[in-house]
């Protein structure tokens, strides 16, 4: 006797078939014509060998649940209903390569390939009668996109000239800010146009704030106790954000090894 579940997966077994019976005929239509017979959400248009496999692995399933009715198997329904409930609560991503479900009652009246090809229609301003406000056009956000083209011979695109290496080494650069571009330039007016200014004294350079040195000692004590080496610490911290640049934080970390390790458990 089928269970409950039985009956559940047997019906939407029996929609998904009737739903690919539509695409079959759907799959002789041109795009423009596809895109307005049904009111499908935002995907990929499937192709005919798509659609002939999907309805092949449908009807073997579809089989399968009735082997099991018929020799009294009352969890395989529910494992598979569990198994659906999973697989899109848990492991599916957002993919817009899929086949969606249609109906016969939604099903949209195509245009006739007559009216659209006759001239003189297109030419009269009283022949045409109002635009249609419930068929959407074709490239509204319902529509459906074009499958990807693939040209035989066509040149590749040049590979991008960043690398992860180059970024890298771009993001942990010390940046110079505008006060002390700002501040250089004055100080290089009095030596003359071609003389270099004379390298600010240590007591001259504004070094990070109080709460900066904070911040990246507890990053240091983190990092140390989730064992990272001392040596990747001033990397890894200067490219987070909100952090100083590279090389006060190695002067941060020189300072206060002994505080980090302590803090860390290691001293």
């Amino acid at each position: 006797m089928a269970t409950p579940a039985d009956q559940r997966l047997l019906e939407l077994l029996e929609k998904w078939l009737t739903s690919l019976e539509l695409h079959v005929k759907y799959s002789s239509m041109d795009d423009d014509t596809y895109s307005r017979i049904q009111p499908w959400p935002e995907h990929q248009r499937p192709s005919r060998w798509i659609i002939d496999l999907a309805k092949q692995k449908t009807l073997a399933l579809q089989s399968q649940v009735k082997d099991r009715i018929k020799t009294g198997d009352a969890k395989f329904s529910d494992s598979l209903e569990l198994m659906t409930f999973l697989a899109n609560l848990v492991g599916s991503e957002h993919i817009e390569r899929f086949i969606p479900l249609a109906a016969a009652e939604n099903e949209q009246p195509p245009a006739r390939p007559d009216a659209a090809a006759s001239p003189d229609a297109a030419a009269s301003p009283d022949a045409a009668g109002p635009p249609d406000a419930a068929a959407p056009p074709a490239d509204a956000a319902t529509g459906t996109r074009e499958m990807p083209k693939f040209l035989v011979g066509s040149p590749r695109a040049p590979a991008p000239s960043g690398t992860a290496q180059v970024a890298r080494t771009e993001r942990n650069a010390p940046e110079v800010k505008p006060a002390a571009k700002a501040a250089a330039k004055t100080k290089s007016a009095p030596n003359g146009p071609g003389k270099p200014a004379p390298a600010a004294k240590p007591s001259e350079r504004s070094g990070p704030s109080e709460a900066a040195r904070e911040q990246v000692i507890a990053d240091a004590t983190r990092l140390v106790q989730w064992g990272r080496k001392w040596y990747e610490l001033a990397e890894l911290i200067a490219s987070m954000a909100d952090r100083p640049h590279l090389t006060d934080v190695r002067r941060i970390l020189k300072d206060n090894k002994a505080v980090i390790d302590k803090k860390a458990g290691r001293g």
